[in-house]
C-alpha cells in the first residue's frame, strides 16, 4: 500500500540538489536541512547527501568535523544527462538500449535529436 506522506523515489534527492543549486556557496548538511521545506531529520539529509556523493552528483569538501556540499552538475538537464549515461553504461546492450529509447521518442523529440546530431557533426559548430 502507498503511504501518502512518503515521498516518491528521487524527490528528496531533487530537493537537495535544488537547494545546492540555489546556494551561492557549498552547504553543510544542517544548512541543506534548513533550506528544505518540512521537518526532515538531519540524518536523513546527510544520508541523501552521501548517496548523491556516491553517485557523483555532488562534491564535498571537509569543513570542520563534517563536509560542505556543492552540486557536481550545473543544472537539472545536466543531471538527467548524467543519469542517462549511467544507465547506458550499466547495461550490456548499448545499441539495443539506444534503439529502444529512440523508438519511444515523440516526433518532436526525434526532430530535436536529429538537429542536435546534425549540429554536432558540423565542423563550423563551436562546440
Amino acid at each position: 500500500m502507498n503511504d501518502p506522506t512518503r515521498r516518491q523515489a528521487g524527490e528528496l534527492e531533487s530537493a537537495v540538489l535544488a537547494a545546492l543549486w540555489a546556494a551561492d556557496r557549498p552547504l553543510t548538511a544542517p544548512e541543506v536541512q534548513q533550506s528544505l521545506p518540512g521537518e526532515l531529520a538531519r540524518t536523513t539529509v546527510a544520508t541523501i547527501l552521501a548517496r548523491l556523493y556516491d553517485k557523483g552528483s555532488v562534491r564535498r569538501t571537509r569543513q570542520g568535523r563534517g563536509f560542505a556540499y556543492s552540486a557536481a552538475v550545473e543544472d537539472p538537464a545536466a543531471l538527467s544527462a548524467q543519469r542517462m549515461h549511467s544507465e547506458l553504461d550499466r547495461g550490456g546492450d548499448r545499441p539495443g538500449t539506444l534503439a529502444r529509447f529512440i523508438s519511444r521518442l515523440s516526433a518532436d523529440d526525434e526532430e530535436v535529436v536529429r538537429a542536435l546530431l546534425a549540429a554536432s557533426a558540423d565542423p563550423q559548430d563551436p562546440r
